[in-house]
């Protein structure tokens, strides 16, 4: 347990009254399997990313109803003592199994798996949900954002776009797929994050000259640092900066414009004045298509903000979190498929797990989400992709930032050339419900 406050009230009373009246029917002490899974990829998306598996679990320890939380729903009325009284004794005492933080998943993928009683299990609907569908977008965004930079650094900016909450997920997610660094410091502090930034154009227009502020900047943070040269005349903001710093200038940032075409005057600028090793970071509504467009420019770094915390145009990962399973009413009995049925929103019954199918050469070529005892046969080139993240109400999944950041990098490693477009269209692979492809 952490010192933060409970976690138990980010969540949707209608957990809380389904809690009530299954209490009153005994179907809330029933064992039940929930799923997580996106039924369908936004359209300009060829896989997602799972992000968002540390915040859940750090959630699910908090996820307590302490004597404010229980006072609130007292005085807010609609539960009966019953179940108040259960749920000021509430503890996950269950299991949950997870995709890997960082890992690619598909149409139908069961990225996260909770198996417990009807009762503590449902109450993790909203708080999943909410944390695994923005993080688990953004980082679908950032991952593109990194193919398209094909290895240029990308420094995470975009906390004034967003709530400042959201900002620190953001930025945490973004460095799971690849982001070099970030501006928020909250990030830093709480999950390790490099940070990193320089000055904006008010640090130019607060000193009396581009030329003193230059000063000032280069005499605070030294030769090394990147001067903005964007606020009033570039080639003039680019030779005073040389003459300043020296060829020891490390770089210099352009935020406005054509910013090919002006960072390919820059580069032949800096390299006429000596100033050779000087890096030209990009900066200004870029998004995964802007980056790829400039992919020929002499550009090394970009800076990314409104379009990477609002998940580059699909803000949120739409994952769903459905009873796939349940026991009847001997709560010890075998566990039974559930499924909807409604027009559109259709689920699949029964406990499943996910593997990933490769080729000869390591390829992925199609998402297996198998159940219960139908493994894949002896010989098949598989991946299992569900980890034990939660063992009989204990946390056992927590991982250091930086192996989801590993785990992303070969995930993506293995998809198939497609993966890269920028363009709309299907999920580089196929999902396949209990039939491996033939390779």
């Amino acid at each position: 347990m952490t010192d933060e406050p409970s976690s138990a009230l980010l969540t949707d009373r209608y957990e809380l009254t389904m809690l009530q009246g299954a209490l009153r029917s005994g179907a809330a002490h029933r064992r039940a399997v929930f799923e997580m899974f996106a039924r369908r990829l936004p359209e300009n998306r060829g896989y997602g990313v799972v992000a968002g598996t540390g915040r859940f679990l750090d959630a699910l320890e908090r996820f307590r109803f302490d004597t404010g939380a229980l006072d609130y729903l007292a005085d807010s009325g609609g539960l009966d003592d019953a179940t108040l009284s259960w749920l000021a004794d509430y503890r996950f005492t269950g299991d949950v199994w997870g995709y890997g933080e960082g890992e690619a998943y598909f149409p139908g993928s069961p990225i996260l798996v909770v198996e417990g009683t009807f009762a503590e299990s449902v109450l993790l609907e909203t708080v999943a949900l909410s944390i695994y569908n923005h993080d688990s977008a953004i980082a679908s965004a950032a991952s593109r954002m990194t193919l398209a930079a094909g290895g240029r650094p990308i420094i995470e900016m975009g906390s004034r776009r967003t709530h400042e909450m959201s900002a620190v997920a953001a930025a945490r997610a973004a460095y799971i797929t690849g982001f070099a660094s970030t501006s928020n410091l909250e990030a830093g502090r709480r999950y390790g994050v490099p940070t990193a930034g320089t000055s904006a154009h008010a640090f130019v227009l607060v000193h009396d000259s581009e030329r003193a502020a230059f000063e000032a900047q280069l005499a605070a943070l030294g030769a090394g640092t990147t001067l903005l040269v964007d606020t009033y005349d570039v080639d003039e903001a680019v030779r005073t900066a040389v003459e300043l710093a020296g060829p020891e200038l490390g770089g210099v940032r352009i935020d406005s414009g054509d910013l090919g075409d002006i960072a390919a005057r820059v580069r032949r600028q800096l390299d006429g004045l000596g100033a050779s090793a000087a890096r030209i970071v990009v900066t200004g509504d870029l998004d995964e298509h802007a980056i790829q467009a400039l992919a020929i420019a002499p550009v090394d770094g970009y800076g990314v903000g409104t379009a990477l915390v609002t998940g580059s145009g699909a803000p949120t990962a739409s994952l769903v979190y459905k009873l796939v399973a349940r026991s009847g009413e001997d709560a010890g009995g075998p566990l039974l498929p559930v499924a909807k049925r409604s027009v559109g929103k259709p689920s699949r019954g029964g406990r499943k797990w996910g593997f990933r199918q490769l080729d000869a050469a390591g390829t992925a070529v199609a998402e297996l989400v198998l159940e219960r005892g139908d493994d894949p046969a002896p010989g098949e080139r598989v991946r299992p992709l569900l980890r034990h993240l939660v063992a009989g109400g204990e946390v056992v999944g927590r991982e250091p930032l930086d192996e989801a950041r590993e785990r992303h990098a070969r995930s993506v490693a293995e998809l198939p050339e497609t993966a890269r477009r920028m363009t709309r269209g299907e999920p580089v692979i196929p999902t396949r419900f209990g039939q491996p492809v033939q390779v």
